[in-house]
C-alpha cells in the first residue's frame, strides 16, 4: 500500500446521529452523537481532530454523492454551492461505551450565532439528526499531534476556545506529579469551565470580552510576565487562531529558550479566513505545514 492509501485507510467516513446537547456555557454547546459507525470509531488521542459535513439550512440531514475515499473528495466540491454540506474540523471532546452498551462521541462547538455553518447548525441540533464525518478507523494516526516524549518533566499549554476541547481532555489525563501551566482564552467571563486538571496545575483563563485583532497582543500580554515552572525538558502544545499561536511559540523559543522541537503548535482557524479558503489553501500547497488529511 502507498503512504496515501495508508493515510487514507486511516480514516473513513461514519454516520453520527445526534443523541443529546447540553450547554456549557454562554459560547459552547454540547452535541452528543452516536450510531452503530461509532463501534469502528478510533479516537487515538486527547486532540483527535475529525471532519464534520454539516447540511445547509434547509435540509435536516447531510448528503453527500459519494463517501469512497477516492472519489468522495471530487463529488463534494461538485456539488451546487446550495446543497453542498459545509465541512468543519473539531476534536473530540470525550468518546465513550456505556454501561447499556452505547458508544457515544461528544463534541463541543462554539456558538456565535448564524455567522458560521457549524454555529448556525449546533445552535439547531436536535435528537435525531444526522450528519457525515471523515474519523479515524484506527487509533494510531497523524490527526493526533500531542505526542510529548518520554522524558517530559512538564507542560506547557495554550489554548483559545476552538482549542479548548481539545485542552481539556488534555488536562483531565496528564500526570499528578508534573508541574503544568495552561492559558486558556474564551470569550467572555462566563465561558470559563470546570475542569478536571491535576490538583498542581496553574490555569490562567484569558478573558477576551469583544477583543479584535489586538487579541494577540492581550494573549501576549499574560504569557510574557508569567513564571514558569523549572524543566530541563518541558513540553508546549498550543492551539488555536493561527496569528496568536505563532506569536505564542515565539515567545516560547526566543524568548523562553524552549527547544522548537519541543513546541507543538496548530492554527485550528485564521483570522479574517473561512475554512473553505483553509482547505483550498491547504489542496493547492500554499499551507504545507497543514496537510489536507491533517484536518479529517
Amino acid at each position: 500500500m502507498t503512504e496515501d492509501g495508508a493515510a487514507a485507510a486511516h480514516f473513513r467516513f461514519f454516520a453520527l446521529e445526534v443523541l443529546r446537547t447540553r450547554r456549557l456555557g454562554r459560547s459552547f454547546l454540547r452535541v452528543t452523537f452516536g450510531g452503530d459507525a461509532l463501534a469502528g470509531f478510533r479516537s487515538g488521542g486527547h486532540d483527535q481532530s475529525l471532519s464534520l459535513f454539516l447540511p445547509p439550512p434547509h435540509r435536516e440531514h447531510t448528503e453527500l454523492p459519494s463517501t469512497d475515499e477516492q472519489t468522495w473528495f471530487a463529488a463534494w466540491r461538485g456539488m451546487p454551492d446550495e446543497e453542498r454540506p459545509a465541512m468543519r474540523s473539531y476534536t473530540v471532546r470525550e468518546q465513550r461505551r456505556t454501561a447499556e452498551g452505547v458508544d457515544e462521541l461528544d463534541i463541543d462547538f462554539v456558538l456565535h450565532g448564524d455567522s458560521s455553518p457549524a454555529s448556525h447548525w449546533a445552535g439547531r441540533a436536535v435528537t435525531g439528526r444526522r450528519i457525515l464525518a471523515i474519523g479515524p478507523a484506527v487509533a494510531e494516526n497523524k490527526s493526533v499531534r500531542f505526542r510529548p516524549p518520554a522524558g517530559t518533566d512538564a507542560f506547557w499549554i495554550y489554548a483559545d476556545e476552538t482549542a479548548l476541547p481539545a485542552a481539556a481532555a488534555i488536562l483531565q489525563t496528564l500526570p499528578a506529579d508534573l508541574p503544568v501551566t495552561a492559558f486558556l482564552e474564551v470569550p467572555h467571563a462566563d465561558d470559563r469551565l470546570d475542569l478536571t486538571a491535576p490538583a498542581e496545575a496553574r490555569i490562567t483563563w484569558i478573558v477576551r470580552e469583544g477583543a479584535g485583532p489586538e487579541r494577540t497582543e492581550q494573549v501576549l500580554g499574560m504569557v510574557r510576565p508569567a513564571a514558569f515552572p523549572e524543566a530541563k525538558a518541558p513540553y508546549a502544545w498550543i492551539a488555536g487562531e493561527s496569528g496568536t499561536v505563532r506569536a505564542v511559540r515565539r515567545h516560547l523559543v526566543q524568548e523562553r529558550s524552549l527547544d522548537r522541537r519541543a513546541v507543538r503548535f496548530t492554527g485550528y482557524w485564521r483570522l479574517g479566513a473561512s475554512e473553505e479558503q483553509l482547505l483550498a489553501e491547504a489542496y493547492a500547497g500554499q499551507a504545507p505545514s497543514e496537510e489536507p488529511e491533517a484536518a479529517l
